[in-house]
């Protein structure tokens, strides 16, 4: 089993959007049981692919003792299923705070490999204690950014944290998303860094939130899809490298 996190220093960046694609393409083009851990308190991932809390479940308690499979539910979509997050988690950040298990995600998450290939974290923005936590649990950190000033302030921050706090952490796939090559300031950062992966801005993924449906899922032949099955390429390759 492999776990990636899709983790941003900052909101506003496509996190949620390419979590559930990322997702969707590991239980769809690689045919890999996939779970989708949604850790953001808002719900955003969840909410995507058509589901909602279950009543009186509480996702913030499967952290203190460790049974999350009464959590997890079926998507719609084959071989893809779905932690939901729900308002419980916005109380995680002092839970973990006075625990002294620093690697409690990293446990659960080995208890979940028999039933699944992958699994893919959708992260809160911030570098808090439960984000130390995902460093220390993960195989990979994909790293959506928009192609900006801000963002790549954001994403120095978060280099420079794993390299102080987290040497020999997981290696980070960065890519830069909401791409628009007629914005000259989107155009020069693109040409800045011609090998990272580029997710445009498009019509199909704004959709998403209209259909609750993964882009792949939609149709593979828009530019948006095209991109996510590259980028899902590269990550595949990254996971199964020995």
């Amino acid at each position: 089993m492999k776990a990636l996190a899709v983790f941003s220093v900052k909101g506003g960046v496509g996190k949620t959007a390419l979590a559930v694609n990322l997702a969707h393409a590991a239980a769809t083009l690689s045919g890999r049981r996939t779970l989708l851990w949604d850790l953001d308190a808002q719900g955003a991932a969840t909410w995507m692919l058509r589901l909602s809390p279950r009543a009186g479940a509480k996702a913030r308690k499967g952290f203190s003792d460790g049974d999350i499979g009464s959590l997890i539910q079926t998507s719609d979509f084959p071989g893809l299923d779905v932690l939901a997050a729900d308002r419980s988690l916005r109380h995680l950040e002092k839970q973990l705070a006075d625990d002294d298990k620093s690697k409690r995600l990293k446990k659960i998450l080995k208890s979940l490999e028999k039933d699944y290939d992958r699994i893919v974290l959708d992260c809160p923005p911030g570098l808090t204690e439960l984000a130390d936590q995902i460093f220390r649990a993960v195989d990979l950190l994909v790293v959506p950014m928009l192609p900006s000033p801000l963002s790549q302030r954001a994403f120095d921050q978060l280099t420079q944290h794993l390299a102080r706090d987290h040497k020999g952490g997981p290696p980070i796939c960065p890519v830069f998303t909401m791409a628009d090559r007629r914005k000259a300031l989107h155009r020069q950062t693109l040409e800045s860094a011609p090998d990272q992966a580029v997710i445009p801005y498009a019509a199909a993924i704004e959709a998403m939130a209209v259909s609750r449906t993964p882009v792949l899922a939609a149709g593979r032949s828009t530019p948006a899809a095209k991109a996510l099955r590259a980028l899902w390429t590269q990550v595949e390759r990254t996971l199964v490298k020995p």
